[in-house]
């Protein structure tokens, strides 16, 4: 890796904000990068760096977020949830190896690639994204219990086929080099259909040596081909372990393999959008699992159950059912923007269902009873006072309660919508800030919170 971040044209998004504070960054890991550079190297003064490195992220990753919210971003639970993978899950982990190593120049060489490498490829495509100027590379990332569940399987599998103990580093890994390494690539599928799952593996060479090397009693500081020919096979073992997890998947064939350089690797990212990046950290180096396989999505499966975890899977299911209970707002509005946009508000902190018609409402609300209903007044053939009028008429309804959503604050209107007994209204065009605090206001109003 070059020892310093160049800053051009090519990183600024147009966002003076954003633009200043990446800026900052780059020139604190290139502060680093010094600091790593030089043969009498000072751990306090790295330990500041990194120190100062985490603060400022911290806060541009606030004012970024309080940004997209101003501008009613739509990927802003997508921006968030990288944020925070970075945040919890990334810079703890490698702060952690820096103390496990007291500063060794192995474990100084991970963060700075790691932090330098999504500090670039964060900055290239998903602050693009804000501006419309690029799309998000993670959109189409598996929902966070179904990541964690395979987490779990890599996990386990770690465990049982190395002895090693693993912990994830990062969820939306960018490819950064982490080392010298071997990437490898597979891809399995069946003949009858175009269902296909490619997947990447990339590993330090040293954690090679150190378990499939070990297993087969070879002694050797590097690769050689029958070590390399023995990772095939091992990959081979651990891919469809973690396959056998999706039952779809489980009749799939192997169709291709290759060995890549870290180019080609490299390359894949820039190409590809993944449904699972995943980067762990075991004491004996880093490895990668990724995989492209769009129907994960709607085909995934939680974490299966046995003799030896069924007890504590159930207690977690149960506990994790209690926890996550959110109140459920029904969003009616027959325009898809402003139900993207007023979804992407709530949905951290509710349960969000939206539909787009009046009828749609009903049946809705017939099915699964809402905590509120967010009913756009102005709609085509049966607008809001009609819903309105139906859910005061049935007695199991009548007490459902519903904000108005209106375009329109003349003296009349409101009159109008205040006689049909709603609950309130809100003004579409109000900050989106605005619009979250007063539903927010309207439940603890309701909890006496």
């Amino acid at each position: 890796m070059d020892n310093q971040l160049i800053w051009t044209d090519e990183f600024n998004i147009g966002i003076t904000l954003i633009d200043e504070e990446h800026q900052r960054l780059f020139t604190i890991i290139n502060r680093l990068f010094a600091l790593e550079a030089e043969e009498k190297r000072n751990k306090r003064a790295c330990q500041e760096g990194i120190k100062y490195f985490k603060e400022h992220a911290m806060k541009h990753f606030s004012d970024e977020e309080k940004y997209m919210e101003l501008i009613a971003y739509e990927d802003l639970e997508t921006h968030r949830r990288l944020h925070r993978g970075f945040r919890e899950n990334t810079l703890p982990a490698l702060e952690k190896e820096l103390i496990r190593e007291d500063y060794s120049p192995s474990s100084v060489d991970h963060l700075l690639a790691v932090c330098a490498g999504w500090l670039i490829g964060h900055t290239l495509t998903e602050d693009k994204a804000i501006t419309g100027e690029k799309i998000s590379k993670w959109v189409n990332l598996l929902p966070e219990q179904e990541l964690a569940s395979m987490e779990q399987v890599i996990l386990k599998l770690v465990q049982s086929m190395f002895h090693l103990k693993a912990h994830v580093i990062s969820e939306s890994y960018g490819g950064e080099r982490f080392g010298k390494g071997v990437y490898y690539r597979l891809v399995y599928g069946r003949e009858q259909d175009d269902e296909t799952w490619e997947i990447l593996l990339a590993f330090e060479d040293k954690i090679l040596i150190n378990t499939v090397g070990k297993l087969m009693g070879i002694h050797t500081d590097k690769l050689d081909i029958v070590l390399l020919n023995a990772v095939r096979y091992t990959a081979c073992q651990f891919v469809r372990h973690v396959m056998s997890h999706y039952p779809t998947a489980n009749t799939f064939e192997m169709m291709e393999e290759n060995l890549l350089t870290y180019q080609q690797f490299h390359q894949f990212f820039e190409n590809k959008k993944l449904q699972v990046s995943l980067l762990f950290d075991t004491d004996q180096g880093y490895f990668s699992y990724c995989v492209v396989a769009p129907r994960i999505l709607s085909k995934s499966i939680g974490i299966p159950l046995d003799a030896s975890n069924a007890m504590t899977e159930l207690e977690k299911y149960l506990a994790e059912k209690e926890s996550n209970k959110k109140p459920k707002i029904l969003l009616v509005d027959d325009s898809i923007t402003i139900r993207q946009r007023i979804r992407s508000l709530l949905s951290e902190h509710y349960e969000v269902s939206e539909v787009g018609s009046g009828a749609a409402a009903i049946r809705a609300i017939t099915l699964d009873r809402p905590d509120l209903v967010l009913l756009d007044y102005e709609m085509p053939v049966c607008d809001g006072s009609h819903v309105l009028a139906m859910l005061r008429s049935e007695k199991e309804f009548a007490d459902i309660p519903v904000i108005f959503l209106t375009s329109k604050d003349d003296p009349d209107s409101v009159k109008k919508v205040l006689s049909l007994r709603a609950d309130g209204y809100l003004l579409k065009y109000l900050n989106p800030i605005d619009i979250k605090k007063r539903i927010d206001e309207y439940f603890k109003k309701k909890t006496g919170c």
